[in-house]
């Protein structure tokens, strides 16, 4: 009996070497960068995705800043040095296109974060003509004003969670420019599928069910009836209305006209793009405003010189939201410390070299930025909250902010999202006062930034 053990032991000892060894002779060719390739399918998508900074720093140890893996059902190779990731992102024409993991690709479909050339621009042209500066200049910007006012009413004497707040803030001023008068009850049921559509972006592509994709894509099936029955109501109307999707609909410029498939992938790209970046950093700008009273009072000085400029009541202007410097410089130093997004995938068309390594055809470059936010070069005492870094050293221009994307490809929506953090913040600093509650102090980096039992402040009028 103990002898059938051994000799079931010793096969089972084969049969994980076997299954790693071939794993490893697939995917092999003369010349790549070294690493681990993990299990077959799965590779090292679980360490890949739990340990995540963890992961990166011990690879970069011990292969160096350019390493392969297999994560999220492709081989990967991980660039983690800046000038070699800045050269990934500004050389699309020479194989380096977009290269999202499937699950991404699949629940958010055609989006501008995994097109290309002509498509590419054509999608970025009419994001940019729906939420780029001049559409928040000229109609976006009365829109926000006029939420964020109404929003932040009557938080005077309560407990507040900061993180469910904001989450709602983000997701209801999106959802409000693109439809402007659909019932709350269509709201918080599009929301709810929404939320899981988002969560399954970045997952195994496994479709089997009670898996976060699986979910995922039923999620998808919801959010699309939903807009396709919008859609339609719209179309069966002669009403008129002043929202995105209006001038989606209505849209009869060649360049930039899209199809019902388009519009609605147009829609969940606008809003899927801000919400988790705008959640999160106005949380963690209100933090790290919390720990730096110093701080604050500059950006409370800030807002209250506006507000002595105007007449009671008079909303926000485009000169007022770009004299917030202070505020500029806070949230893009949250930006920085509290990363959203840690880095920007490709996929190779061809075999390339990259550092003296050959990349297969086919293979996702990931350059991995988030290491970047942390260069003591870079950024003097990189770990300490100083906003005043920005203002001082020109540092959004630099050629390493990769905070918003970089070359072509930067974010069309970067001021639509800064301007909804700026407002928020202007009419949070000049009505009330905060302190953090204790018991809920604890937060996470990663997989994601939050607070896994909220961030409570007790809210008083100013």
């Amino acid at each position: 009996m103990l002898t059938v053990f051994y000799y079931a032991l010793a096969f089972t000892i084969s049969a994980f070497f076997a299954v790693l060894k071939w794993n490893s002779l697939r995917y092999s060719r003369k010349g790549m960068p070294p690493g681990s390739l993990g299990w077959p399918l799965v590779g090292e998508t679980v360490k890949f995705l739990t340990q995540g900074p963890d992961f990166m720093k011990g690879r970069k140890l011990r292969y160096g800043s350019l390493f392969k893996t297999h994560a999220l059902g492709s081989p990967t190779v991980i660039s983690m040095d800046p000038d070699m990731n800045r050269y990934i992102l500004l050389n699309e024409a020479k194989g380096l296109v977009p290269g999202y993991p499937d699950s991404m690709r699949t629940i958010l479909g055609t989006n501008i974060s995994d097109v290309h050339g002509a498509v590419h621009k054509r999608i970025r042209g009419s994001l940019l003509s729906l939420i780029g500066p001049i559409a928040v200049k000229d109609r976006l910007l009365t829109e926000v004003d006029d939420f964020m006012t109404s929003f932040l009413e009557n938080w005077d004497g309560k407990t507040v969670d900061i993180q469910e707040k904001t989450v709602e803030m983000s997701f209801l001023v999106s959802m409000k420019a693109v439809v402007e008068d659909e019932p709350d009850s269509f709201l918080r049921t599009f929301k709810a599928s929404f939320d899981k559509m988002a969560l399954a972006t970045i997952s195994l592509p496994f479709k089997i069910p009670g898996t976060q994709y699986y979910r995922g894509l039923k999620a998808r099936e919801r959010v699309i009836t939903m807009l396709s029955e919008l859609i339609a109501k719209r179309r069966a109307s002669s009403a008129t209305h002043s929202d995105i999707l209006d001038r989606l609909l209505r849209n009869e410029d060649g360049k930039y006209k899209l199809n019902d498939e388009e519009i609605m992938e147009q829609i969940t790209t606008i809003l899927y793009s801000g919400y988790e970046t705008v959640s999160t950093t106005t949380m963690m700008a209100i933090k790290y405003l919390c720990d730096n009273p110093d701080i604050l009072q500059t950006v409370r000085d800030e807002h209250f010189a506006i507000l002595q400029k105007k007449v009671h009541g008079e909303r926000i202007n485009w000169d007022d939201y770009k004299s917030m410097s202070e505020t500029r410089a806070v949230i893009l130093e949250t930006m920085r410390l509290a990363s959203v997004v840690s880095g920007v995938m490709r996929r190779t068309t061809e075999d390339l070299e990259l550092n003296g390594y050959v990349i297969p055809k086919g293979w996702r470059v990931y350059a991995y930025t988030r290491d970047g936010n942390f260069d003591p070069i870079l950024y003097e005492e990189p770990f300490t909250f100083n906003p005043k870094r920005w203002l001082e050293k020109g540092l959004e221009n630099h050629n390493h902010n990769m905070l918003f994307g970089a070359g072509g490809r930067v974010c069309p929506g970067k001021e639509w999202g800064m301007f909804k953090i700026s407002i928020f913040i202007h009419y949070l600093v000049t009505r009330y006062r905060w302190e953090e509650v204790e018991g809920s102090k604890t937060l996470a980096k990663f997989p994601r930034v939050l607070a896994p039992e909220g961030l409570h402040m007790k809210i008083t009028k100013y």
